[in-house]
């Protein structure tokens, strides 16, 4: 990303030693909302340090599997691990602290708090001078806040917010807020970053600059990224793997190349009935780029 500074790993007095990375495993997540299906045992795999995927037409259960890996809705059945940990029986906070942070399509921001203080919000769980040292202004509660500040401000240099610190969330663009939300997330130091439709409601310019953004992410860190979108550009070309639900049902799951070419993706986004034979969906117009369209 032009301009950026790589943010490296936490400072060992902020979130001590960088854990391993560990896979995610889906596995068989059924949900249900009364009488509503919505998913119906849904199984795939996360690389670490991968950019994954997942993606369906409305009402495909995105959104359900989302909260599922977040700790927001409880399966009916199935289970998702991380590594040794079971997160369809923990709570979000708990899913938080393993290090999994979610920025949310819906942006979560204070809008009367400046850029900084919303960032320093996600380095609390970090923060271990008590609230007497902090208040008496302790030379290691100064020193600790010292740190914080000093990566909340490498952070926001990252992902182009350097000379926003000091402004109120509310007053930015959409496209600022967006950054400013995926900044708090990585401000959590997390192994596990959860993109909800990070480039819902942008514009061409700053679709581009998410995606970028993203890529330099998971580049920088190393951590691994799984997101939900609609833009099928943007996630063709910036995917490692990718899952595909419809109906709340898994239909593909495989690299961007391979989902391109699956006649039962084409089918759903195309609305293509059984009746009509591939030959309809070979016709049609495809839904995602070429090759050749794909961010290098």
């Amino acid at each position: 990303m032009s301009g950026a500074t790589a943010v490296g790993a936490p400072a060992p007095g902020d979130a001590g030693a960088q854990p391993e990375l560990r896979p995610i495993e889906v596995e068989d997540i059924s949900v249900r909302f009364g009488a509503v299906r919505a998913l119906a045992d849904v199984s795939f795999s996360v690389a670490p340090g991968t950019i994954h995927a997942v993606i369906g037409p409305n009402g495909a259960g995105k959104s359900t599997m989302f909260n599922v890996l977040s700790g927001i809705y409880k399966a009916s059945s199935g289970q998702v691990r991380y590594g040794d940990a079971m997160l369809t029986s923990m709570e979000p906070h708990r899913i938080a602290n393993l290090g999994i942070a979610r920025a949310f399509q819906n942006i979560a921001l204070s809008g009367t708090q400046t850029v900084t203080e919303n960032l320093l919000l996600g380095r609390h769980h970090l923060t271990k001078a008590g609230f007497l040292s902090s208040g008496l202004r302790l030379p290691r509660a100064t020193r600790e806040a010292r740190r914080h500040t000093e990566r909340v401000r490498e952070i926001a240099t990252f992902l182009d917010l350097g000379d926003k610190l000091d402004t109120p969330v509310g007053v930015l663009s959409y496209g600022d807020q967006k950054r400013v939300e995926v900044a708090r997330a990585l401000c959590i130091e997390p192994q596990v970053l959860l993109l909800d439709e990070p480039v819902a409601g942008m514009n061409a310019d700053e679709t581009q600059r998410m995606a970028e953004i993203v890529l330099e992410i998971r580049d920088a860190l190393g951590i691994t990224i799984v997101l939900v979108e609609h833009d099928m550009g943007m996630v063709m070309g910036i995917a490692d793997r990718v899952t595909v639900l419809d109906f709340g049902r898994r239909i593909a799951d495989g690299t961007p190349v391979e989902v391109q070419a699956d006649p039962e993706v084409i089918r759903a986004y195309l609305g293509a009935g059984d009746d009509s034979g591939d030959d309809a969906a070979a016709d049609s117009e495809p839904p995602f780029p070429s090759d050749e369209e794909r961010t290098s």
